[in-house]
């Protein structure tokens, strides 16, 4: 997320909150895509972790941007964290160890988000290779420690860093090692909203394994195809996973709502300071009743800035984020919006889809997530390998994309973009597994191949 939100509108009742997902609705003639994705940038020179200070530091590197681009810069305590695009709603943020983010603007097909992706790589290696700067496209560090990787001047991290520790044993490593790619969707009705979370919540794991690209850490295999969507699993489960809620009847806007008051808080943001009101659930605050802030009452930017900081493999906003996804080579990012627009914009495919997953209860959905970072394609679920359901999902989005019927000049729709894991499902493997391959084989036992064979 590129900005924490202003809007300082002091709520009154929890029917605002439920109001403030309803907003979202849209007509479907309004639907848009957004991609978001993150990449590890590295020294070209030794393969180490960058810096935030100095000439040729993360901040350096924004300031070039933005004198690039033209963009608004966003500052905390003086220092540039990113930058927003006014006219066109895109984005450039920092996660915690410096992963850089394009939030990408709402755009209308695939083939506007893939020429999004391409100028914004083109400019930022205008910026970064004379600062000797490179950016490195998988879903985990292959080689460093957690001890190696700075912390970006954010307040948000601070309060996060201390916190992590308490609640799993992975947040540390989610915030400073991991890097991801997410595609948010829009839905036209609360009913609609449903459908799609449903849908897309059961089959996150088909995206894990289709796009399983983490399987080093500090410098030899971990185990796992995915190792970020393993770090997941203990991260914080009071803010993240499956939520098996979301199934049962009654759900809509009210209960993500009583959900999300009941997640722990991170932070207030009063002005430019963040005040730690971590483990303090928002319906405490919502009540005034939290210890820090005695008698204060939340503000509509409290609200949105909390909801933030929940993380749940599909997350509910305005929109639909999917969540499942190791970040990636260039040449792979488009093909998730691809995917899950082909699935979720599609009425029959998205009835199709339904179908797969309706009679799945929620033990065997969470069964099947807790398999899928280490065994990819071949976990199961009731008598099905998850490629059989892979290679069936992708047809669905196959013929979704076409009956859109979005063409680009040169006559081709958006089926394209999904080529990337055509070769995946013909080869039968994760990205994973073929790194692996590598590392047993040419690399020679090193992942430092890495840096230049999945460079951006």
């Amino acid at each position: 997320m590129a900005r924490d939100q202003i809007d300082m509108t002091p709520l009154q009742s929890r029917d605002e909150l439920v109001a403030w997902f309803e907003a979202g609705c849209k007509d479907p003639s309004e639907f848009r895509m957004g991609t978001e994705h993150e990449k590890t940038p590295f020294t070209l020179e030794g393969h180490r972790p960058v810096p935030y200070e100095g000439a040729r530091g993360i901040g350096a590197l924004l300031e070039g941007m933005k004198l690039l681009l033209g963009w608004e810069p966003i500052m905390e305590k003086g220092n540039i964290i990113g930058l927003y695009d006014v006219t066109g709603g895109g984005a450039i943020s920092l996660e915690p160890g410096g992963q850089f983010e394009l939030s990408g603007a709402p755009v209308e097909n695939v083939h506007q988000t893939q020429s999004e992706l391409m100028a914004h790589l083109a400019q930022v290696r205008e910026i970064a290779t004379p600062l000797g700067i490179g950016f490195l496209g998988l879903g985990m560090t292959p080689s460093w420690s957690r001890a190696d990787i700075p912390m970006m001047p954010k307040g948000r991290y601070k309060i996060m860093t201390n916190y992590m520790p308490k609640v799993g044993q992975y947040g540390l490593d989610m915030m400073y090692r991991t890097c991801t790619v997410q595609t948010n969707l829009d839905f036209s009705s609360e009913a609609d909203m449903v459908k799609k979370l449903r849908v897309s919540l059961a089959l996150q794991p088909v995206a894990t394994a289709l796009f399983a690209n983490s399987p080093f850490t500090e410098g030899k295999p971990n185990g796992f195809l995915s190792f970020r969507s393993e770090i997941w699993r203990d991260t914080d489960n009071a803010r993240s996973g499956m939520m098996p809620w979301a199934f049962e009847d009654g759900m809509g806007f009210e209960r993500y709502v009583d959900y999300a008051l009941d997640v722990p808080m991170y932070f207030v943001k009063r002005d430019e300071d963040y005040i730690d009101v971590s483990g303090s659930s928002f319906r405490a605050f919502f009540d005034g009743r939290n210890n820090n802030l005695p008698g204060e009452r939340p503000t509509l930017s409290d609200w949105a800035n909390h909801l933030s900081t929940i993380f749940p493999e599909v997350r509910l906003k305005r929109y639909l984020e999917m969540r499942g996804s190791d970040g990636g080579p260039w040449g792979r990012l488009p093909a998730l919006p691809a995917f899950w627009v082909g699935l979720l914009y599609d009425d029959v495919s998205l009835d199709a889809a339904w179908e797969i997953v309706k009679h799945w209860n929620a033990h065997e959905r969470q069964a099947l997530r807790d398999d899928v970072p280490r065994m990819g394609f071949k976990a199961r679920i009731k008598d099905r390998y998850l490629f059989e359901i892979a290679k069936e999902c992708l047809v669905l989005a196959h013929a979704g994309l076409r009956r859109r019927g979005r063409i680009d000049q040169l006559g081709r729709d958006e089926t394209r973009h999904l080529e990337p894991l055509d070769r995946i499902i013909d080869s039968g493997r994760t990205p994973a597994e073929e790194m692996l391959d590598k590392f047993n084989g040419p690399w020679k036992g090193s992942v430092e191949p890495a840096y230049a064979e999945y460079a951006f």
